[in-house]
Parts: structure tokens; C-alpha cells; sequence
């Protein structure tokens, strides 16, 4: 790998299977608590969000409890020769635990806004919670879906802290776009740490204004399913 775009590299595989992670597990985690008791609710919901709230380094430090080589799953780990702490997949699990709670959220906010005359509609017909959800919430749901999907890749591109903690900053296997900035300024090389933010910043803003593209595009062709 060149070692001079290693870190951009690095940072993109990284982000796109962590993004690829967080949309899975945040569909199917906004589908558990809306379904869930309400008395389950406030607490499923606390856990999923607190990695948001949470600064970095604390979330970086319950993953190394977690997959370090004295917990049980890191032991268990170990045992099939896998090792997680200063591997790649270590940022892989730093950037998806970051990522979920913004693709979980805005997932259930898009849920939660959908009109439920048409779920109600669909039970009398027969339709099973399975088909409900499947063809009639989650299409119903898609734009708020790839808002949370374009949200949860940018917390992912971006992390720093927990990915310090856990994977180490390994120039050509661990050493994201953001730990490259972060080494280059300590190590005093400002014209190094400038290129990689302004990289950085163009990768996030082409991300944003791809998503504003496609919201326009979707809210001109419902003005003209309207207009028929």
C-alpha cells in the first residue's frame, strides 16, 4: 500500500464496512424498540444512544474491556486466532459503535413520523408485522433511512478518539485520516496534517451535498406524483 495514501485509503475501506454495519444494525434496532414494551423502551433506547453521548475515549476504553486480551471475548478470540486489539478491525469496531446511534436514531425519527393509518390498514388486510415492515415502512421510511446511512458515514469517517484507544495509530494498517492529522501536527509537520483535514473536509462536504441531491430529487418527484 502507498504509504502516502494509506491513511485515505484506510479511512474509506473503514468507513464503508463500519457504514455497511450501522445501517443493518440501525434498522433492525429501531425496529426492536418501537416494537418492544414500553416499559423496555426507555432503557434499550439509553443503551443504543449512549455511545453518542459518551466522549470517544470512554467508548474506546469499554472496547478494549470488551475485546482486550483478558476480557472473555478476547479470550475467546485469541483461542481462534483472532486478534482485534491494534488490528483493522479494530477501527472497523471503533467507527461502527460511533456511527450506530446517529443511523439508529434518525432511522426510528423516520419510523415513529410515518403515517400509521397505512400499518393499521395493512393488519385488517391480513399482511403479516414482517410484510408490514419489509413493503411499507421501510420504503415509506427511505429518505429518512439515507439520511441516517449519510450521517452515520460521516461520524465514521471522522472518528478519532475510540480508534486511538483500540487500534493504536499503525501507519499503513490502523492509522485513519484523522490520526494521521492528529500524528502530523504533534510531530510538527503542519503542511502534512493541512492536506489530510482539507481532505477530510472535501470527502464530508461531497457527502452531505449527495445527500441534499437526492433529497431534491425525491421531493421533485413527489411534487410530480402530486401534480398527476
Amino acid at each position: 500500500m502507498n504509504q502516502d495514501m494509506a491513511p485515505f485509503i484506510i479511512s474509506l475501506k473503514t468507513t464503508g464496512v463500519a457504514t455497511a454495519i450501522a445501517f443493518v444494525l440501525g434498522i433492525y434496532g429501531a425496529r426492536l424498540v418501537i416494537a418492544c414494551d414500553k416499559r423496555w423502551r426507555g432503557l434499550i433506547d439509553g443503551v443504543f444512544t449512549l455511545p453518542m453521548v459518551l466522549p470517544p475515549t470512554v467508548v474506546g476504553f469499554f472496547l478494549l474491556l470488551i475485546f482486550g486480551k483478558n476480557s472473555l471475548v478476547g479470550k475467546f478470540l485469541l483461542s481462534m486466532g483472532i486478534q482485534v486489539i491494534f488490528s483493522w478491525s479494530a477501527t472497523v469496531i471503533a467507527a461502527t459503535v460511533v456511527a450506530f446511534p446517529l443511523m439508529y436514531r434518525t432511522v426510528r425519527g423516520a419510523f415513529e413520523q410515518m403515517d400509521q393509518n397505512i400499518v393499521l390498514a395493512a393488519r385488517t388486510l391480513g399482511m403479516s408485522e414482517r410484510k408490514i415492515f419489509w413493503k411499507i415502512t421501510v420504503p415509506l421510511s427511505w429518505p429518512g433511512i439515507i439520511a441516517g446511512t449519510v450521517l452515520a458515514f460521516a461520524r465514521a469517517l471522522g472518528e478519532f478518539g475510540a480508534t486511538l484507544m483500540i487500534a493504536g495509530g499503525i501507519p499503513g494498517k490502523t492509522q485513519t485520516m484523522p490520526l494521521a492529522i492528529f500524528f502530523a501536527a504533534e510531530s510538527g509537520d503542519m503542511e502534512k496534517a493541512l492536506i489530510w483535514v482539507l481532505l477530510l473536509i472535501a470527502v464530508s462536504f461531497t457527502s452531505i451535498l449527495l445527500l441534499n441531491y437526492w433529497n431534491q430529487i425525491q421531493a421533485g418527484f413527489k411534487a410530480g406524483r402530486r401534480v398527476r
